[in-house]
């Protein structure tokens, strides 16, 4: 990993330690480098603006100040290309295109040279993702289930059959590379997984939802986690 990768690496994980901080120790065996290294790092990044505080002694480490904001950080060509794969992997995704935005702005500011390193890195990369749904569905199921509204939608079973549902979305849920909304179906009275593919129309009610959990979904696969990036 270069510095500038761990750097970013090593700011995220002090982010995520909130107020329990973490040692330098695990610091250095988390990205293999010694605890010399990390304390240069650490360093490296107070120095830059990053509201870093230490706390000596045992059960001691290294933490981000609260409500403090981490200094820039560039991108690695490589990781640059790692945006635009996933976001280009998951064209149906239900926040892709915001996700698709929000790589426009970084790839936009990465200086010249990254920028250049990257677009040619990203010419070695094809992607032949799932057709996307439109842009007004999306869009409707982001607004139900931000609000907790019930959703209304046209859609298209795999036998063919079409019918209008009210959904209590629960959860956005991909797998085996298609993206599902999972609620509770008001016309079955159960919970129901919904091809986001096969909704061909979707428009938020007035209604509120009624507090179904994610809970009520069951046990997810062993190796499915949520999209927050933290390590519990």
């Amino acid at each position: 990993m270069k510095r500038a990768e761990r750097l970013h690496a090593l700011s995220e994980m002090l982010r995520r330690s909130g107020a329990r901080g973490v040692s330098a120790e695990r610091l250095a065996r988390e990205f293999e480098v010694s605890v010399r290294t990390v304390k240069r790092d650490l360093d490296a990044l107070e120095n830059s603006g990053a509201p870093i505080w230490s706390r000596p002694g045992p059960g001691g480490g290294y933490g981000l100040a609260g409500g403090g904001s981490l200094p820039p950080v560039s991108l690695s060509p490589a990781q640059a290309v790692a945006l635009m794969v996933a976001v280009s992997a998951s064209s149906d995704a239900p926040y892709a295109d915001l996700a698709g935005a929000g790589v426009r702005k970084i790839i936009d500011v990465l200086d010249p040279r990254t920028r250049a390193q990257a677009d040619e890195l990203a010419d070695r990369v094809w992607v032949n993702a799932l057709p996307p749904s439109s842009r007004a569905v999306r869009s409707a199921m982001k607004q139900a289930m931000a609000e907790q509204k019930v959703l209304r939608i046209r859609y298209t079973s795999r036998d063919g059959i079409t019918t209008a549902r009210d959904v209590e979305p629960v959860l956005f849920a991909s797998t085996s590379g298609r993206w599902y909304l999972v609620g509770w179906c008001l016309l079955r009275d159960a919970m129901r997984w919904f091809a986001v593919s096969r909704i061909e129309r979707a428009s938020v009610t007035k209604t509120d939802c009624s507090g179904h959990t994610v809970e009520e979904v069951g046990e997810p696969p062993a190796n499915a986690r949520p999209v927050h990036g933290r390590d519990d």
